[in-house]
């Protein structure tokens, strides 16, 4: 029998093969189509039955009356399929014109050609680490992550969480679609009844670019303090800046939020290891800050059941995870030991720049630096047209420069080229260097910059 269901189902496949929009034939067209398939296919399977059946009434086994009762049991089974195979398809005019409708390709007409040149256009791009894309091989090794449901269970993400809280040294890991909602979870989960303050570098990604969510999800405070070392926070920059006591008038610090790298910058362990110290020993939570998809939120047992009921209070509470944990996972095995590359191509690009004279705002600690092209005279702006008016276009934004795993070498050779033209032209017509403007002093300097042309 389940051959035969598995040969009636083949009709009902080749029909769909031949005809792609099977759902919009005529409900009776169909219908006698399909019967008549069905008939044939069935018609030599009954006679043969009916043959089997007659041989075993004139055998006088004991088994006859059984095995004769499951044959007929069998025809009737093979009649009601043929009979009931066409209702499947009970497809009024009107759900036919509705999927029509609905029906959606995403695809262009030039799809594989257009994702070769997008990871050609990546590799010259100089704006974000969150552009790459996954791989070939990346694709291959996710499409394989299990098909759980992550609000219930996920079994790939679940071994991803287990993993990333293993080697954070933690007893738990939450999977959350990005590094603000992870960071806001995090502050929801930690924080239980207001007042309250959160201290964050006044650079820090928690405190300038999540739209105000420590406020908004959580009622806390910010407090913000500027490095004075112009690096990293320190404990001497933290510690006077503490809110306690019973003060009515103000919101006690409950959590110091750091951020490791912050603007490719590298805290030194040695301040962070003394400001967490420091904190706990006055019963201070202390936060480190997230990053894009991918983001698992890690902390003890309790404290992630508790994050999970609010990732799905924010809407983070994903379905099939599966695919993205897989591509994680394949990052963490495979794209983690090509980080010294990127690192030394990050490296490259400072030291070609300060060669030319060109300032540099933040340093290459990691992969990126933030540079200052006017010491040569030139604008963010020019530098951006010009870049993209390249016979192998460059991209940028303005200050940042960022180097990925899919950052081609050849594209920092050729925006050195362009800045070292650029400096060229301004000296040939007449620039010098105490033309420069004086720099401002400011409290605190802002390292992002973006390219803007004068009106």
């Amino acid at each position: 029998m389940p051959a035969v269901c598995t040969r009636v189902h083949d009709v009902v496949v080749a029909q769909q093969h031949e005809n792609p929009f099977w759902l919009f034939t005529p409900l009776e067209t169909l219908k006698r189509r399909l019967q008549a398939q069905v008939s044939n296919m069935l018609a030599p399977i009954a006679v043969r039955l009916a043959e089997r059946s007659t041989k075993l009434r004139r055998n006088k086994s004991a088994h006859v009356d059984c095995i004769f009762d499951h044959i007929e049991r069998t025809r009737t089974k093979l009649m009601v399929a043929a009979e009931g195979v066409p209702e499947i398809y009970s497809i009024t005019p009107f759900f036919a014109a509705l999927a029509q409708e609905i029906a959606c390709d995403v695809h262009s007409k030039t799809q594989d050609d257009d994702n070769i040149l997008k990871v050609q256009e990546i590799s010259r791009a100089f704006v974000s680490d969150t552009i790459t894309v996954p791989t070939t091989e990346m694709n291959a090794y996710a499409l394989r992550a299990s098909l759980g449901d992550d609000v219930y269970f996920e079994p790939s993400t679940a071994m991803l969480e287990a993993h990333v809280a293993k080697i954070t040294g933690k007893e738990a890991g939450l999977f959350l679609p990005t590094g603000t909602m992870s960071n806001q979870v995090a502050l929801r989960t930690h924080l239980q009844q207001p007042p309250y303050s959160v201290i964050t570098d006044a650079r820090a990604h928690i405190y300038r670019m999540e739209a105000g969510g420590a406020a908004f999800h959580s009622g806390a405070n910010s407090i913000p303090i500027i490095p004075a070392n112009e690096h990293h926070l320190t404990w001497e920059d933290i510690e006077p800046r503490i809110v306690s006591g019973t003060d009515v008038h103000v919101a006690p610090t409950r959590i110091i939020a750091l951020e490791n790298t912050l603007n490719g910058t590298i805290i030194p362990q040695d301040d962070v290891i003394e400001i967490s110290g420091n904190a706990r020993s006055r019963g201070i939570i202390m936060h480190l800050d997230g990053a894009p998809i991918g983001t698992i939120l890690v902390g003890s047992k309790p404290f992630i059941t508790k994050a999970r009921w609010f990732r799905k209070l924010f809407g983070g509470g994903m379905r099939q995870t599966g695919y993205m944990a897989g591509c994680a996972a394949y990052a963490l095995t495979y794209n983690f030991p090509l980080l010294p590359r990127v690192h030394a191509l990050a490296k490259r690009m400072q030291q070609g720049l300060e060669q030319l004279g060109v300032g540099i705002l933040s340093p290459a600690e990691t992969c990126m630096l933030f540079y200052d092209p006017s010491p040569i005279g030139v604008e963010y702006w020019e530098v951006v047209e010009r870049a993209a008016q390249l016979p192998d276009p460059i991209k940028l934004n303005g200050s940042r420069l960022l180097m990925h795993i899919q950052t081609s070498p050849q594209a920092i050779e050729d925006f050195l080229e362009l800045m070292r033209t650029l400096k060229e032209e301004k000296a040939a017509a007449g620039w010098k260097p105490e033309n420069a403007p004086p720099k401002k002093k400011n409290l605190f300097r802002d390292v992002y910059v973006k390219a803007v042309r004068p009106t």
